[in-house]
């Protein structure tokens, strides 16, 4: 049974999953609760040879027993134990459970609600690592630990588990007092988007039971609550109407984004978690412990459950991404006003040098913001005009300048689409609702371009957007995990497999360089633009030379100096002159180790991943002389994502043979063309062709003029004999005729594909 979807691999535009890991057979007690896995090996081998396979499964799944069988003995590993032993049978489901009970305390009642099922209506199961969560949630509520914390990803769906936690001690009548009755459950976020979408959406299951606390009425014959902090939370004008509840009044708490400064000692969010101290209390974040958010692990302790950026992308369930950083030259060099310059208002900017953490802050330059957006559409008119990008901003003045620069450059599909770029930011209230709402829709085509500041850092399910676009530096590792989640999540039946970051202010780079990042780019790609946008210099890259961010926050701390002097005039300065090129596009990657970022050409790159496979040219021509192993080193290319007309391409090379271009980068042995190689072969080898007759030898002087000409790495039979100008001398039975059977013929052409690379 399989368990997870496969790495999504990039190889050039063309994409790829890995094999799925599949375990023999999944145990199940109930048919919500997984208790064990079993390997199985055919009789010939011995039970212990699955052994190993059985445990790495069990610790994936979370599992507390692992079984390896060749239908002759059964070998047993007990994690509870610690102790492997042989089996003449397997146990019972119910020796198992009584065996999970015994050794972590858990008591008939605790047994009936950690089984209560989940919710099945909708038509979709909980992946595995979501049943992991939601029942370790479970368990350790109903074993009495009143602070729970949940760590999972952007995009691996902490909604859902939220909700199946929720469903399950809501249906089992868990509650604080033993009473039977139903919980009362409130659901905590920091924006209106968090609490309702889900209220409308996932957990729509509740019914009547849903209520959304806002405008100052504190209802209370419902079960499931919704609220933000800030509509319970004490300010000048009110006590807090938190305080309308009795302390005990919510059995359960879950409080979403909790990184996000409700756990912060200072925060008078935390007063309104300490009011209910009652109610059980989960948090949920989509960040590891750093130092930004250790209050978040002080309050609520160590995860009961992790499920990483890079464990979401390893299984297949998370789009892997390339990164672009794109470099204007003011932000390369800095900008500085000339003596006595005056911005937009008249106001005369102060003489000083301003760097990327400054623009738009400091000084808005509209010069600027124009390259980004030019660039932005060039970027998308070569790949998709139409796939969806979210560009984030400053702020709100930011996304506007954004928004007007970007919808002037698209006219032609904006005189069409009047909403193909939208602004959604708090300006925009219920307008802005509204376009979000169709960029999420996966039958729309607009709006293409969101445009934004803060609003849709979080809590934004967009499955089809293709392009995450940073326009603004993000100082906060936790941020930016929201932020390129908007990006994450896999459609395959929308084709969207994977997406682009865009950075133009270095935080991705930056960040992806920090060692405690847990999510490896597919690929970082770095560009030069001119002042039109245009890209004039382009490589692909490792690693990233870690930059300063100057102390910038940008959720809920200082954002920087600004120009405030008491007036109501705009609080920094706008300069609308100027002109701005675009110096760097490039692309990153990690390093071998996963350590670093380095900058390197495609054609580095690619040397190196040969390297890592073959010792030396005459191992590599070993294996890429058969046909059969050739396929394989192939494979193995692209899965480290190196595509054959691309590196060519990038090195100036077209017409060299996929073989002697790899071997000249990484050995540099010489390099040939592909007609060199037919013309050689031809030459040298006359005794070959001389075998066949008249009409199978120019089926194979065509085969070998097809690979001359294009370039075919592999040929494989019969596909190859379906196009011009082979096709035209006859069906697939007809072409195996002339050499005697298809047996034959697949000898002949990998013979042909093996003498082309014998010898030289």
């Amino acid at each position: 049974m399989t368990f997870t979807d496969g790495r999504i691999v990039l190889a050039g535009n063309k994409v790829r999953r890995r094999p799925q890991k599949r375990a023999d057979y999944l145990l199940r007690y109930t048919r919500d609760y997984l208790i064990a896995v079993v390997e199985a090996k055919p009789d010939y081998l011995t039970a212990g040879d699955g052994l190993q396979q059985a445990k790495e499964y069990a610790e994936i799944l979370g599992l507390k027993f692992a079984y390896a069988t060749n239908g002759i003995e059964i070998i047993e590993f007990d994690y509870l134990t610690g102790q492997e032993r042989l089996l003449q049978q397997f146990p019972t489901p119910s020796e198992l459970w009584q065996r999970l009970q015994q050794e972590q305390d858990i008591t008939s009642d605790d047994s009936q609600r950690l089984l209560t099922p989940y919710y099945h209506h909708s038509g979709k199961s909980p992946r595995y690592y979501q049943e992991i969560a939601i029942n370790r949630v479970v368990q350790s509520v109903v074993q009495g630990k009143k602070r729970v914390l949940l760590t999972m990803a952007t995009g691996t769906g902490k909604t859902v588990v939220a909700f199946q936690i929720c469903w399950k001690l809501w249906s089992a009548r868990w509650n604080t007092t033993g009473e039977h009755r139903r919980p009362k459950i409130l659901y905590l976020a920091d924006r209106n988007i968090l609490v309702d979408d889900p209220k409308d959406k996932i957990f729509a299951p509740f019914g009547d039971a849903r209520w959304k606390i806002e405008n100052g009425e504190a209802n209370k014959s419902r079960e499931m609550y919704f609220a933000i902090y800030q509509s319970l939370a004490k300010d000048e004008r009110r006590p807090g109407l938190y305080k309308e509840y009795k302390p005990d009044f919510f059995d359960f708490i879950i409080v979403d984004e909790c990184h996000r400064g409700s756990a912060r000692d200072s925060s008078n969010w935390r007063e309104i978690l300490e009011y209910f101290s009652p109610a059980f209390q989960l948090g949920m974040t989509a960040t590891p412990l750093r130092e930004d958010n250790r209050d978040t692990y002080l309050y609520f302790g160590n995860p009961v459950y992790q499920y990483s950026l890079r464990q979401g992308i390893d299984d297949g369930f998370l789009a892997p991404y390339r990164v672009h950083r794109i470099i204007t030259d003011y932000d390369a060099a800095g900008w500085r006003p000339s003596k006595g310059e005056l911005d937009r208002y008249g106001r005369e900017i102060p003489d000083d040098e301003y760097q990327t953490k400054d623009f738009e802050r400091i000084v808005a330059l509209k010069a600027r913001t124009e390259a980004i957006a030019r660039h932005l559409t060039d970027f998308m008119a070569k790949n998709d005009r139409f796939a969806k990008t979210i560009v984030f901003c400053v702020d709100q003045d930011h996304a506007d300048e954004m928004r007007r620069a970007l919808t002037n450059l698209n006219q032609d599909l904006a005189s069409r689409y009047p909403d193909y770029v939208c602004r959604v930011t708090s300006n925009e209230g219920d307008i802005g609702r509204g376009h979000l709402g169709r960029f999420q829709e996966l039958e729309t085509e607009t709006p293409a371009i969101l445009t934004t500041s803060q609003m849709l850092t979080t809590g934004v399910d967009a499955p089809t957007c293709k392009n995450v676009v940073l326009a603004r530096v993000v100082g906060s590792m936790s941020e930016f995990k929201q932020i390129i989640g908007r990006g994450t999540r896999v459609r395959d039946d929308y084709g969207k497999l994977w997406f682009n970051i865009l950075d133009y202010t270095g935080s991705a780079t930056r960040l992806f360089a920090d060692k405690d990042f847990d999510g490896d780019p597919a690929f970082v790609s770095e560009e030069k633009i001119d002042a039109a946008g245009a890209t004039y210099e382009s490589t692909i890259t490792e690693e990233t030379p870690i930059v300063e961010d100057g102390g910038i926050q940008d959720d809920y701390g200082p954002t920087g100096v600004v120009i405030d002097d008491g007036t109501p005039e705009p609080r920094k300065y706008f300069v609308d002159g100027g002109q701005v090129a675009i110096a760097a596009h490039l692309v990153y990657e990690l390093d071998p180790d996963g350590k670093q970022l380095r900058v390197v050409k495609y054609s580095d790159y690619a040397a190196d991943k040969v390297r890592t496979l073959f010792t030396g040219a005459i191992r590599m021509r070993e294996q890429w002389a058969s046909p059969k192993e050739r396929a394989e080193v192939i494979r193995q290319l692209e899965e480290r994502g190196i595509n054959f007309n691309e590196l060519a391409d990038s090195v100036g090379q077209p017409e060299a043979d996929p073989f002697d271009l790899l071997c000249h980068l990484a050995f540099n042995a010489p390099l040939r063309t592909r007609r060199e190689r037919a013309e050689r072969l031809k030459h040298d080898r006359k005794d070959f062709f001389d075998h066949f007759s008249p009409e199978a030898r120019a089926i194979l002087e065509e085969l070998l003029e097809k690979y001359a000409q294009h370039g075919t790495a592999q040929f494989v039979v019969p596909d190859i004999l379906k196009v011009p100008p082979i096709s035209e001398r006859g069906n697939v039975i007809e072409i195996a005729g002339y050499f005697g059977g298809a047996e034959k013929l697949r000898e002949a052409v990998n013979e042909l594909q093996t003498l082309l690379y014998a010898g030289f």
